[in-house]
């Protein structure tokens, strides 16, 4: 016990730290966004938790209905209330400006409940969206995922396994779905993925240099054992366990210089998406970050023209 409550404190240490020089992610200050209209604190599982809420916002300039883009915020999979700031003044602003809505939801934290916990409340919040589509003008036609770092993981993941319910990872039977929410009926498929500086292969986080937080990693306080210990359940909380040639087109961004989570995560993503076939582009910053100089004009543009192509190609 003492081993996960020093990897919480190191991680949310190093979170505030860094958030206090407005850099860091998933958690930077909160931002004034133009919309239309925007709810707070919606329940999209149909209980009375905190960590089934989430906040949503319109564009400005309004519209019959609009694509969607479900983004999650960053904790290392710690935190099961952090919507509000889900990177609102970079990447929910620039979909914002190009006329996407934006769902920015909470989810359970691995202290809450263990995997796959976490992708049944990402799912239910796609099916939520489907649910909802009238209410708040979705455009259901067009539903992607976007996250930073452990949202980023939670992106992707929701991406490569799009349209699988089940699947057996060595000894491992997972249930991907779950039965979180009022919209069972609803399809959990996205049509495309946005990775911000995602873990994205569990079972190789030491690609590459990166901070220490103790005995115990937040994957394995996630899935609650040790990778040499349970292989297989580190190969079902990953990305490329699930990657094949019908997955949705996923865009990809890391820092060279990442220290929290190694940019081999997202260059082994990105070889292993292109070796399936699957429709991918990918920007290694040179002086990236965990977050801290990763969301240039010309990040956002790209992530927002990659988004937009998506959409042309299902018409």
């Amino acid at each position: 016990m003492k081993s996960i409550l020093f990897s919480v404190f190191a991680f949310f240490s190093f979170m505030h730290a860094n958030a206090q020089f407005g850099g860091f992610g998933g958690f930077q200050q909160a931002a004034e966004l133009q919309t239309s209209q925007q709810w707070k604190d919606v329940n999209y599982a149909g209980d009375d938790q905190t960590y089934h809420t989430c906040d949503i916002y319109l564009p400005k300039q309004e519209a019959k209905s609009y694509p969607v883009v479900i983004h999650i915020y960053g904790s290392a999979w710690f935190s099961n209330n952090s919507k509000g700031a889900a990177d609102l003044g970079t990447i929910v602003k620039a979909l914002l400006d190009n006329g996407f809505a934006v769902v920015c939801p909470n989810h359970r934290s691995s202290m809450d409940a263990q995997w796959p916990a976490q992708i049944h409340d990402i799912r239910a919040v796609v099916r939520f969206v489907r649910g909802e589509a009238k209410k708040y003008k979705f455009d259901t036609s067009f539903i992607a995922t976007s996250g930073f770092s452990s949202g980023g993981h939670l992106a992707s993941i929701t991406a490569t396994t799009s349209g699988t319910k089940n699947e057996t990872v060595g000894t491992v039977n997972i249930d991907l779905e779950g039965n979180v929410g009022n919209y069972l009926k609803e399809k959990s498929t996205v049509n495309a993925a946005c990775d911000w500086s995602g873990p994205i292969d569990l079972t190789a986080m030491d690609c590459g240099d990166h901070m220490q937080m103790g005995d115990r990693s937040p994957e394995d306080v996630l899935l609650a054992s040790k990778l040499s210990d349970e292989p297989d359940k580190y190969l079902s909380l990953s990305a490329t366990t699930y990657v094949d040639k019908y997955d949705p087109p996923i865009i990809i961004f890391h820092g060279e210089k990442d220290n929290v989570v190694p940019c081999c995560q997202g260059k082994k993503f990105f070889e292993v998406l292109k070796n399936a076939g699957v429709k991918t582009e990918a920007t290694f910053v040179p002086e990236g970050g965990h977050g801290m100089g990763m969301y240039s004009e010309e990040n956002l543009n790209k992530m927002v023209a990659f988004l937009k192509e998506a959409i042309s190609a299902k018409k």
